[in-house]
């Protein structure tokens, strides 16, 4: 018999396209680690907040693995504080699919705040453990944060403190993560571990340079490249002062930012990094090719000479291991799990948060050497492929098990083996 488990995503659906306003990293974790759970014969149902009520209730991801939309509040996008006024519908959702199905679930994992309060609801009826997963920690967020309108609202700070003190098992996805769980959080050691995220290697792989320049409309100039939401925390007004630093020292460079919308710019922080474009006169040199699906992404890596994550907090950095296992060198804030996704001097380089006169100093050093690019393309695909998802869904399943042990009489880790 195989495992079976809640997968909980409630405020962005895994199957959205990234670089929009609520779809990044954390939507491709769900969808590849439970695409891999289900190859290795685990039972995965990744539940998520209709946004859409013409979309599919139910879309497979694979063997063993589908997605299933359930409504919470209007069956349209709302901020996420919002969505916290409606979790009772969707736990009574979870709960009702369950039933209709004749489902018995072996454990719930939980991605993000609102997936875990959702989760401890659901341990309440069902007497399952749960496993936690945060992806970005509130108190983080607000201690990078550039603005008071950036701040989180309280009841996530709240809420993360009780799934802290409640759930069965956290996972960090670095070391600098699980640090601030336990100083921070008064998470307990004993049951919170490190799994840094995963790649896929198949999909992401050097390639031919020159055709990806075309694919991607490239011009002959130094290409940098950022990728990922249009959000203040991601530090693109930083990544713009450098590029006029650089523009104005006579470099050629062009920035193709890949996230947010292709063409209108939509209100809110897009707007204000379009503006500051303007402001800074580098219309010319950076052109926006909004949000991307996976299977389009790998060209704009290959094709990059430089990719930069300029963030003031990341928890992992998936932008980072994607642009590594395609050979680009990456420079990005020596913030949260950046520290360790990217290996200082070796699959790229580290800078400040906030300083664009240091990222400009780097990234015309790096842009300006071909060898060093090499060097540093050449270690970036080594270090990726020791973060294949099958290597990520095996820890998982050790995990799992472990929670099962503690929760249940029989062997959980032998049938954990057996899927």
């Amino acid at each position: 018999m195989s495992l079976r488990v809640a997968m909980l995503s409630v405020h962005t659906c895994p199957l959205a396209a990234l670089g929009g306003k609520e779809t990044g990293g954390m939507n491709v974790y769900v969808r590849e680690l439970s695409r891999e759970l289900g190859r290795m014969g685990l039972a995965v149902d990744v539940f998520t907040r209709s946004q859409d009520p013409t979309i599919p209730r139910v879309v497979p991801l694979g063997d063993g693995a589908r997605v299933v939309h359930l409504p919470a509040g209007p069956q349209m996008p709302m901020a996420r504080e919002r969505i916290h006024d409606h979790l009772d519908e969707f736990v009574d959702g979870v709960d009702a699919w369950r039933i209709a199905g004749g489902i018995e679930y072996d454990l719930v994992h939980a991605h993000y705040w609102l997936s875990g309060v959702v989760g401890l609801a659901l341990r309440e009826r069902w007497g399952v453990p749960v496993l936690q997963m945060f992806h970005t920690l509130g108190r983080f967020k607000n201690g990078a944060a550039r603005r008071i309108a950036d701040l989180e609202p309280s009841v996530r700070l709240e809420e993360e403190q009780r799934i802290v003190r409640n759930v069965d098992g956290i996972v960090a996805a670095s070391v600098v993560e699980r640090r601030a769980l336990l100083a921070e959080y008064g998470a307990d050691a004993a049951h919170t571990t490190v799994i840094p995220c995963g790649v896929d290697t198949e999909l992401f792989r050097p390639g031919d340079r020159a055709l990806a320049r075309a694919r991607v409309g490239a011009e002959e100039a130094p290409l940098v490249l950022y990728v990922g939401r249009i959000a203040p925390i991601k530090g693109l007004e930083t990544l713009l002062d450098t590029v006029a630093q650089l523009r104005a020292r006579g470099s050629s460079l062009r920035l193709l930012i890949v996230g947010g919308e292709a063409d209108e710019p939509a209100d809110g922080h897009e707007a204000e990094i379009r503006q500051r474009v303007d402001r800074l006169g580098l219309r010319e040199t950076v052109r926006f090719v909004g949000a991307q699906p996976q299977e389009a992404l790998r060209d704009y890596y290959v094709a990059a000479d430089v990719t930069v994550l300029p963030s003031y907090y990341e928890s992992f950095g998936m932008v980072a291991l994607e642009a590594m296992a395609c050979g680009s060198p990456v420079i990005g804030s020596r913030v949260g799990g950046l520290a360790t996704t990217v290996r200082d001097g070796v699959t790229g380089f580290l800078v400040p948060d906030g300083d664009a006169a240091a990222l400009a100093d780097r990234l015309e050093a790096v842009a300006g050497d071909a060898d060093l690019r090499f060097r540093l393309g050449r270690e970036g695909v080594q270090w990726a492929a020791r973060h294949r998802w099958p290597c990520v869904g095996e820890a998982i399943c050790r995990e799992y098990a472990r929670l099962e042990a503690r929760a249940t009489p029989h062997l959980a880790a032998a049938r954990c083996h057996e899927a």
